[in-house]
């Protein structure tokens, strides 16, 4: 027997701001297929989803099955983000590469468009993933009422960001803030760490380095420094109306 999703307590009061932007805050740019009227709409509209599941989308990463799908009307954009969600590539690029804890709290970011209330929600929804799977927890998501109120069949999902008073921002992009590996894989798959140090330690170099082994431009600072500038000029006058076209030669008929 499945267990139910538990119940959790919302940690936020501001429930009233919906709204999401990237360059304005107070305005979210909504991707639907009602406003669709062009090729170019339906493509931007497709972006915008791979944007929102995979963060971007490689050549590889496109699904040209489900894209045509959508262009003929055959399923809708709740049915595209179910088939993005549950591809080979995010599978494998994303799923294997996290525990559960972490998939739930992008999946909520991805699909639900806000973040996780909490260890509780975070908690909730990972029994679902251990019952159902990926399948299941893909499936409740969806299916879940404030999907249908929020984005409905034919909107792409987009962060809901809530502007609070006295803030000047928003809240972070989840790309951002929510890496795609946990730090187990990342030091795994050798990503690079920027490593930031200061004072003396920092600029001291190794001893290795001060040892001469030929062709450094440095051996031949003195010697071109006892090297006398000198002035070229062409033909040795600087007379500015020399006839150049004169000393042409050409060929006479």
């Amino acid at each position: 027997m499945a267990l139910p999703l538990l119940d959790y307590a919302l940690e936020s009061q501001n429930s009233r701001v919906k709204d999401h932007g990237g360059a304005d805050d107070d305005q979210a740019r909504v991707f639907s297929t009602q406003k669709v009227l062009s090729h170019a709409d339906y493509t931007a509209l497709i972006e915008a989803a791979y944007r929102q599941i995979f963060f971007h989308a490689f050549k590889y990463s496109r699904d040209a099955f489900l894209e045509s799908q959508l262009r003929n009307n055959q399923i809708t954009v709740r049915d595209f983000i179910r088939g993005l969600l549950l591809s080979d590539t995010f599978r494998s690029s994303f799923y294997r590469f996290n525990s559960n804890y972490q998939v739930v709290t992008q999946m909520v970011q991805r699909v639900l468009g806000r973040d996780v209330h909490g260890q509780a929600e975070t908690i909730a929804w990972s029994i679902v993933i251990c019952n159902k799977g990926l399948v299941g927890l893909v499936d409740a998501l969806l299916n879940s009422r404030e999907y249908i109120d929020n984005f409905g069949y034919d909107t792409v999902p987009y962060q809901r960001r809530r502007v609070l008073p006295g803030r000047e921002l928003g809240e972070t992009p989840f790309n951002i803030k929510s890496p795609r590996y946990e730090s187990y894989w990342r030091g795994i798959l050798g990503f690079p760490k920027a490593v930031f140090s200061t004072g003396a330690a920092a600029r001291k170099l190794p001893a290795r380095a001060a040892v001469n082994r030929g062709g450094n431009p440095n051996d031949y600072r003195t010697w071109v420094s006892a090297v006398g500038a000198t002035r070229c000029v062409a033909g040795g006058s600087t007379n500015t109306s020399f006839d150049y076209m004169a000393k042409v030669r050409y060929r006479k008929v």
